[in-house]
């Protein structure tokens, strides 16, 4: 009987620790998307599109202008290729796709190529685009065209706006966690189709994504699997989410609407960087007590106590984020946003450096541009073995989602 019971807690305490040891969440690699240089639109190409949209008089000409000199986009940004065709306002349900394919046929084979795994490997697909939604998914798509096994698990992501990476993380590591021990590999696709959000009409309020917004795409392998630990790049450790869509001005912060003449696109409000501020603090709320040292926890609480007793009527709580990471992968949504996050929780330009010059490289390409981030970061060798990186993405909701 003892002998009996003995072997059933080693055998139940093995399987704990197995399970324990394929929870986790590896990154095994990334790749991202570098579109055709034909498809590159310089500053010069972007005032000849907007010259010829008929439906822009002179001031909105130079409202457009003067938002395309401010917006922090360089020279080498990229649209999609029915702008070039002078089809920007005639575009067709084709058009997505192909600028879909276009990114599926390069990042996603540049990833396997680089990683040395193929199609039949993947457990897991999850891919995210916001503004196309077809029949059959996306997600069928890449399967189809790889020849991906028939038991491979597939999730479609949409409508979760640029913080939607994050969110496909989450699902890929969660599927890891239902699964352990058994071994996953899973294969994250973060992009945007240009093509079917193009607005083409002269609300003011809608008109800052065509200053913004350009072409991107990224695709990353992740595994649970221990004998790959040795290979992974990074190692997941946690996953915040939150949104702030209970209230009516981070709500309406960014919208999808039809405007007067019923040219359909998305109003970009002034209270974006105040909802931005807002949605990361309601995250930090939960984060901050998983990565900061003790001592600094016990410093918030001390000053927390402090003002309490002061009886302030507006208690106001400085996080030092850098005594718990050491490197910010923050989402390149706009100058504006960068500058309100840089101000609100004490960082320095170079910790907003990364983001600025994808902004100004890349554009804010929608979910994959903290990809684009991290490879920069990369780029410059900033990270060291052991360093920890805080990812913050921002979405229409309001949604502020973080990893480390």
């Amino acid at each position: 009987m003892m002998l009996a019971i003995t072997l059933t807690m080693a055998c139940l305490a093995w399987k704990a620790t197995s399970r324990r040891r394929h929870s986790q969440c590896y990154l095994l690699d990334y790749v991202c998307y570098k579109p055709s240089d034909d498809r590159k639109m310089t500053t010069d190409m972007a005032a000849a599109v907007a010259e010829r949209n008929k439906q822009f008089g002179v001031s909105e000409l130079r409202y457009l202008f003067r938002l395309t000199s401010r917006a922090g986009l360089g020279e080498q940004t990229y649209v999609p290729s029915c702008v070039f065709a002078g089809r920007e306002n005639l575009r067709t349900h084709q058009d997505g796709l192909d600028e879909m394919d276009a990114f599926f046929k390069d990042a996603i084979a540049g990833l396997f190529a680089k990683t040395g795994l193929g199609p039949r490997d993947v457990d897991v697909l999850v891919v995210n685009v916001n503004f196309l939604c077809p029949e059959p998914c996306l997600a069928s798509r890449i399967v189809q065209h790889y020849g991906m096994r028939e038991d491979i698990a597939v999730y479609n992501v949409s409508g979760m706006g640029c913080s939607a990476t994050l969110v496909s993380l989450g699902i890929a590591k969660n599927v890891m966690r239902a699964r352990a021990p058994r071994p996953v590999l899973a294969l994250v696709v973060s992009s945007e189709a240009l093509s079917p959000g193009w607005y083409g009409g002269k609300d003011k309020s809608m008109m800052l994504g065509f200053a913004l917004f350009r072409c991107g795409g990224a695709a990353a392998l992740l595994t649970n699997k221990p004998a790959l630990r040795g290979r992974a790049k990074m190692k997941l450790r946690h996953i915040v989410r939150a949104t702030v869509a209970a209230n009516d001005d981070a709500y309406s912060a960014i919208l999808q609407r039809e405007d007067s003449d019923n040219f359909v696109g998305f109003s970009i409000n002034k209270t974006l960087p105040k909802a931005a501020v807002r949605a990361l603090a309601t995250n930090l709320k939960r984060l901050v007590p998983r990565i900061l040292p003790a001592r600094e926890l016990v410093r918030l609480a001390t000053d927390l106590i402090r003002q309490k007793m002061l009886r302030r009527e507006r208690v106001k709580i400085n996080v030092n984020l850098k005594t718990g990471v050491e490197h910010f992968c923050l989402h390149s949504g706009g100058v504006a946003v960068i500058e309100a996050v840089k101000k609100n929780f004490g960082l320095d330009e170079v910790d907003v450096e990364p983001s600025r010059m994808t902004l100004h490289r890349w554009g804010n390409t929608s979910a994959s541009s903290v990809w684009y981030v991290l490879s920069y970061m990369e780029a410059k060798r900033r990270l060291k073995r052991g360093d920890r990186v805080l990812m913050v993405t921002f979405g229409s909701g309001f949604k502020c989602n973080s990893c480390i």
